[in-house]
């Protein structure tokens, strides 16, 4: 299948490495522009420059100001495609959680994704035509020990994803969801081998998946040929 996304913009948050990076790169290798955004401007700014077709964007996805920021990217230039990408954990039992760290993760993971998407939405709608993609986990489906506040946000981005997908469905907007499983990134790589063994085993296709399986199949879903897919979560 070749997918070719030549005339779109896609904002691509969290992009400065990990999934967000394959995902900018991905979708710049089919043809869209694509804003680089996240807090560090010298790593988005060098991964613009490798990828060439691509522009980076210093957001603090958490600032008080991120609509305004948002905003004023859009008086430069439409955006088409939106990937909700960024996000953090702050694992710790539920019973110790403190309250902050419970905050830090829920702004982060979810009310940065209804800030960003409620300005860009607001133009897709104009423009009929419009692709959000947001990046859940499967953590978010099946929960896990120690991460009640990750788990609580990217369950509540599914839920997200399904409410806005029957909202603006009629405009030619789709709305989905990506619920990666492990992923093979700095984090996993430094698991002992006998921890990333036994999460191997749990896997069908036992291996860690990679920052590419993601990014290929947004990719898909912000394409033509994936027209007709909205409300989904891909686990």
């Amino acid at each position: 299948m070749n997918i070719d996304l030549t005339g779109k913009t896609a904002l691509v948050t969290g992009a400065s490495r990990g999934i967000g990076e394959s995902i900018a790169r991905r979708l710049a290798e089919s043809g869209a522009h694509v804003l680089c955004a996240a807090r560090s401007a010298e790593s988005v700014n060098k991964l613009a420059a490798e990828i060439g077709n691509a522009t980076g964007v210093e957001l603090d996805i958490t600032a008080p100001d991120v609509r305004d920021r948002i905003a004023a990217l859009l008086k430069e230039r439409s955006i088409d495609i939106l990937v909700n990408n960024a996000g953090v954990t702050d694992d710790d039992l539920f019973i110790r959680m403190k309250p902050e760290a419970w905050t830090k993760v829920i702004q982060t993971n979810l009310d940065s994704a209804f800030h960003i998407t409620q300005e860009i939405v607001k133009k897709m709608l104009r423009a009929r035509w419009g692709r959000v993609i947001n990046i859940s986990s499967v953590v978010g489906l099946m929960g896990n020990p120690g991460q009640v506040n990750y788990a609580s946000s990217k369950a509540a981005l599914i839920g997200f994803t399904k409410a806005l997908a029957l909202e603006i469905g009629s405009r030619n907007i789709t709305v989905n969801a990506i619920a990666p499983g492990y992923i093979s990134t700095a984090m996993t790589d430094a698991l002992p081998t006998e921890a990333r063994e036994k999460l191997t085993e749990r896997i069908a296709l036992k291996r860690l998946g990679t920052t590419d399986d993601i990014a290929y199949s947004v990719v898909f879903l912000a394409s033509e040929q994936a027209s007709y897919i909205t409300g989904t979560v891909l686990n």
